[in-house]
């Protein structure tokens, strides 16, 4: 079948297009170069229309038991919210975590089309790849965790070299099925189990005496040298504490020019000046992004109203559990390999530092020139749901907006932002980039982010409003792979995506250490660690992409 989109605005920064109209041709799930004479068996006329390709979310935290834990935490989450069963759609429910099922409807009716889980555990990767399954539409993905787990700081303990440390690291990718590697409070998690309950950049494992810094370099070197596209996906230490913006700082200069992501990195970016002791980073923290380009960011966005916080920093979450809303948590350990956080939380536009979170954020995305190297998130669900993007996107694209949002958030924290003299408006270009092209290149997506010849055919249809909000909540159309899911922002069919990851060549007799570990330590054996091919499309939903190292 071929298909034809007509004359609409298109918007490609892969292929350096901003606002070309052109006609785009599918066939077989994939964009073509224009037929010299075949006629196209569906022609729409997108004329007035802005076409982009579908929306890449880099870091969402959707499949893993942290979610399950939430879910079952918040059952008045879900009553407030059902969805119902249609001849199309499953029936679900939860807004701050939809049950699986919903998150695929309602990231589709967004003009999403991927989704990447930035918290695989190894020991729970199964589960976290069977409940990832069952997300209609989207393409998915994961960041396999590493950096608290037993094996690693005894290796480094043991002083072993780089090249035992990538086999290790390359197998436990392959293992779990990942796309790339996230570190989260390097050593920060494991030491909670020897009761620290704070552990800074180069303070040591009170167990390992490995600190923080050195499970950063050993793990961005081996993420570099594997040929892993994604850098080192990074949760930093001393999150949420006043103050943490100097260790943010001392982690980009620390890695030594390595190529790092620090993910949700509003969280990352608090000084502890004013009569709060407590002030914005910001202005230091884009400053230090623009001057060091192996750095990439997002911004985790603080959005106000009800959410859950769903982590494996169980260091901080516990920290932060005096002030779960409702009063209910869950702090847990995960085997020798993690740990995970549950704590539902209310963002207040009345609260100090709420408001001045809020405001961080902005100023975050708004400082940072490079929108290449900046990506939209809220941490789904932990700054908000992910249903708050169009508004997200709103408060970047029109200054006036965001000013009037600002005139309304705690007086004291208007006081201490700069926010309102920041004059840059985004573009839907740079909405593009951040959420599309930018994304896929950071991830390795080679054939998704962009509308050329040869990509798969994701492709996302807007009416233009000034409301950017009301525009970007409810696409016209959304197509999947060339099928046609989203019609006026309903989905009318849930074909399932693939599953992208990596496979980094390692020394089998990696596995052998790993044998006698697994045996002594581990409740589970080594040969059921690993999650085959198989395992994730037996069912029939969906497919498994390997990309290529670089």
């Amino acid at each position: 079948m071929l298909i034809k989109l007509s004359g609409g605005t298109v918007y490609d920064p892969a292929a350096g297009i901003a606002g070309q109209q052109q006609d785009i041709y599918i066939q077989d799930g994939r964009i073509i170069n224009a037929p010299a004479e075949a006629t196209p068996d569906k022609d729409y006329d997108l004329k007035g229309k802005v076409v982009m390709s579908g929306a890449i979310d880099m870091h969402t935290h959707i499949g893993g038991g942290k979610g399950n834990i939430a879910r079952t935490l918040l059952p008045e989450d879900h009553r407030a919210d059902p969805v119902e069963r249609t001849h199309i759609c499953r029936s679900g429910c939860g807004h701050a975590m939809p049950s699986s099922f919903v998150t695929g409807y309602r990231y589709a009716e967004m003009g999403y089309t991927a989704g990447f889980e930035p918290a695989l555990l190894p020991i729970n990767a199964r589960q976290a790849h069977m409940e990832m399954g069952d997300i209609p539409i989207l393409d998915k993905g994961g960041y396999v965790m590493l950096g608290s787990d037993d094996y690693l700081l005894r290796m480094l303990t043991a002083k072993q070299d780089q090249k035992a440390i990538n086999d290790y690291v390359a197998w436990t990718i392959n293992a779990a099925k990942a796309i790339g590697v996230k570190v989260v409070n390097p050593g920060g998690i494991n030491a909670f189990k020897f009761n620290q309950r704070k552990l800074d950049l180069d303070e040591q494992n009170s167990h390992y005496g490995v600190t923080p810094r050195e499970i950063l370099r050993v793990l961005a070197t081996a993420v570099k040298e594997l040929g892993v596209s994604h850098p080192l996906h990074v949760h930093g230490c001393n999150l949420g504490v006043p103050g943490n913006v100097q260790t943010t700082l001392d982690t980009i200069q620390g890695i030594g020019g390595l190529p790092m992501h620090l993910t949700h990195i509003q969280f990352h970016s608090y000084g502890t000046e004013g009569d709060f002791k407590f002030s914005s980073g910001a202005a230091q923290i884009a400053e230090a992004v623009n001057k060091n380009k192996n750095i990439t960011i997002d911004v985790g966005q603080i959005l106000f109203g009800q959410t859950v916080t769903a982590s494996g920093d169980s260091m901080r979450q516990h920290a932060n559990h005096k002030h779960a809303s409702p009063n209910k948590w869950v702090t847990m350990d995960i085997e020798c390999d993690a740990g995970c956080g549950v704590v539902p939380f209310k963002y207040r536009d009345q609260n100090f530092v709420n408001a001045l979170q809020w405001a961080i954020g902005l100023e975050t995305f708004l400082l940072v020139d490079d929108p290449w190297r900046i990506f939209l998130t809220t941490d789904h669900p932990n700054g908000a749901p992910f249903t708050s993007y169009p508004h997200l996107i709103r408060l970047l694209m029109d200054k006036s907006f965001r000013n009037d949002m600002l005139a309304t958030i705690h007086p004291e924290a208007q006081k201490m932002t700069t926010l309102a003299s920041i004059d840059r408006e985004y573009s839907l270009q740079d909405i593009a980039i951040m959420t599309r092209a930018g994304a896929a290149k950071l991830i390795g997506l080679k054939d998704r982010g962009g509308l050329s010849a040869g990509n798969w055919a994701d492709i996302t249809v807007y009416t233009d409003n000034a409301n950017r909000e009301q525009m970007f909540e409810k696409p016209d159309y959304v197509f999947k792979d060339g099928q046609l899911v989203v019609v006026d922002g309903k989905v009318i069919a849930t074909p399932w995506g693939t599953t992208h990851t990596v496979k980094p060549d390692f020394d089998p007799s990696v596995e052998k250490g790993l044998k006698d570990y697994f045996d002594r330590y581990l409740t589970m054996k080594v040969g059921n660690f690993k999650i085959s091919d198989d395992e994730i499309t037996d069912d029939g939903r969906g497919s498994v992409t390997v990309h290529p190292t670089i």
